[in-house]
C-alpha cells in the first residue's frame, strides 16, 4: 500500500490526517466510509468480516489504498475494537494502520440524524475528527489579554482526561494482556459459580431432615462440602433403594418422606462435587496468573498488598506502553482522579464514580490489605490525615490517587508487554 503510516505516532499522539476512515462492525458486514480532514464523506463501502472472501476484509485495505493519495496520512476509527472489529483491528495493525477506538456516540445527536450502519461509520470518523480538533485547539499558545501587555507564556497541553476526555484510544494488546483478560474472565465465571452453588447447598440443607442437618450442624462450608461429597453418594443409594422398596416407587406407586430425602441427597452429592472442582479450577486459575504476572511485570507481585489477580487486573488495564500516556490519565482510568466539590469557603475533592471499576476495585482491595497487614506508610498516611479532619473516603481517594501514580511508573518502567 502506499498509505503513509507510522505505528509508534498511534500511541504516542496522534498527527493531523488528511483521511479517517470510519467503520462500524458487526458480526457478518462493516460498514466503511472514507472522509476527509473536512468531515466530508469521499467513499462507502460494506465488506465481508472473512478475510478470505472476495468481500472481506484484504479487500477493504486495497479499496482504501486506491482512493487515498499516496503520501497522506491516514487514521481508522473502529467501533467495537476488543469485540465484532477485533479481527479488522489485527489485520490493520499487521500492515502497520493507524488504528483508533471510535469515541462513543452521543445518544442524543444520534436521534436527531438517523441511524444506519453507513451513518454509524460516519459519525465514527466524525468523532475521531472532532477528538483531533479538540486537542489542537488546547495545544494554540494563549493570546495575550490586551495588545498592550507583553504576551503570556504559552499554556501546556492537557494530557489525557484532563482534556476532557477527548485523546483517541488506542485499541488494547493481544498476547500476554489478553491471556490475564481470559484469565479474569474465566475466574470471575467460577467463582460466582461456585458461590451460587454454595448458596444452593446452603438452602437444602437448611430444609433437611433432621438427621442430615445434626450430621453438618456447626461444620464449615468446606467441611459440609466434604462430608457431602463423600458420605452422600451412598446414603442417597441406600436410602432410594429402601424406599423404591416400601413404597412401590419402581411400579409408580406413590411418594413420601423417603423419596425427598433420597433426592436431596443425591442432588446435594452431585453440588458438593460440582464445589470440588470449581475450587480445583480456582486455584488452578491463580496459579496461571502468577505465572503470567511474574513474566510480563514480576516487580508488582513484590509490592505489599499486591497479589496475581489485583496484579493482572492493572496490567490488562495498562495494556501495553503508550496506550495510557501518563500517570494522570491511568488515575482518571481507574477512578481516583480527584473530583472538585468545593462550594464557598469550603475546598475538597470527592471520590470520583467514573472510570474502570474492576481497576478501581483492584486499588480499593490493595489499600485494605495494607491496612490489613499494618504497611507502615499507608499507617502513617491514615493517621495524618485523619490528623488534619479528613474523612475516611477523602483519605482513601488520595491513598487510591498516590498508589495508581506509583503502580503506572512500575509498569511503564518493567513491564515487558509491547
Amino acid at each position: 500500500m502506499s498509505i503513509v503510516t507510522d505505528a509508534s505516532t498511534a500511541s504516542t499522539g496522534p498527527g493531523v490526517p488528511q483521511w479517517v476512515v470510519g467503520v462500524d462492525t458487526h458480526t457478518d458486514t462493516h460498514a466503511v466510509a472514507l472522509l476527509d480532514h473536512l468531515g466530508g464523506v469521499h467513499a462507502e463501502i460494506q465488506v465481508g468480516t472473512d478475510p478470505a472472501g472476495p468481500a472481506g476484509r484484504d479487500r477493504l485495505l486495497g479499496w482504501v489504498a486506491g482512493l487515498v493519495p499516496a503520501g497522506q496520512v491516514l487514521h481508522w476509527s473502529v467501533e467495537g475494537t476488543r469485540t465484532h472489529g477485533l479481527g479488522l483491528v489485527r489485520q490493520l495493525r499487521s500492515a502497520g494502520q493507524r488504528v483508533y477506538e471510535a469515541p462513543k456516540p452521543v445518544s442524543s445527536r444520534r436521534r436527531r440524524g438517523g441511524k444506519s450502519d453507513p451513518l454509524d461509520a460516519v459519525h465514527a470518523a466524525r468523532a475521531h475528527l472532532a477528538q483531533l480538533a479538540h486537542l489542537a485547539q488546547l495545544a494554540q499558545p494563549a493570546q495575550p489579554a490586551q495588545p498592550a501587555q507583553p504576551a503570556q507564556p504559552a499554556q501546556p497541553a492537557p494530557r489525557g482526561r484532563a482534556a476532557g476526555g477527548t485523546r483517541p484510544a488506542v485499541p488494547r494488546a493481544d498476547g500476554g494482556r489478553e491471556a490475564l483478560r481470559l484469565l479474569l474472565v474465566t475466574r470471575r465465571h467460577y467463582t460466582d459459580t461456585r458461590t451460587a452453588t454454595i448458596n444452593v447447598i446452603k438452602s437444602m440443607i437448611l430444609t433437611a431432615d433432621d438427621e442430615l442437618r445434626e450430621q453438618l450442624r456447626g461444620c464449615a462450608t468446606a467441611v459440609q462440602i466434604r462430608i457431602l461429597r463423600t458420605t452422600a453418594t451412598s446414603t442417597a443409594t441406600s436410602t432410594a433403594t429402601s424406599t423404591a422398596t416400601s413404597t412401590g416407587v419402581g411400579s409408580g406407586v406413590g411418594s413420601g418422606a423417603g423419596i425427598e430425602a433420597a433426592v436431596r441427597r443425591e442432588h446435594l452429592s452431585h453440588l458438593a462435587v460440582m464445589v470440588t472442582n470449581l475450587n480445583r479450577l480456582v486455584a488452578a486459575n491463580l496459579r496461571q496468573l502468577r505465572d503470567l504476572v511474574t513474566d510480563i511485570c514480576p516487580a508488582l507481585l513484590d509490592l505489599p498488598g499486591v497479589g496475581p489477580v489485583s496484579a493482572a487486573t492493572l496490567l490488562t488495564a495498562w495494556s501495553h506502553h503508550g496506550r495510557v500516556p501518563t500517570e494522570a490519565a491511568f488515575a482518571a482510568l481507574a477512578g481516583a482522579a480527584p473530583v472538585p466539590a468545593s462550594s464557598g469557603r469550603h475546598q475538597r475533592h470527592r471520590l470520583n464514580r467514573g472510570g474502570d471499576r474492576t481497576l478501581n476495585a483492584a486499588l480499593h482491595t490493595i489499600i485494605t490489605a495494607r491496612r490489613r497487614i499494618g504497611h507502615a506508610p499507608t499507617r502513617d498516611y491514615l493517621t495524618r490525615r485523619s490528623n488534619e479532619g479528613r474523612n475516611t473516603n477523602e483519605i482513601l481517594r488520595c491513598l487510591k490517587r498516590y498508589l495508581a501514580r506509583h503502580l503506572y511508573r512500575i509498569m511503564n518502567a518493567t513491564a515487558t508487554t509491547t
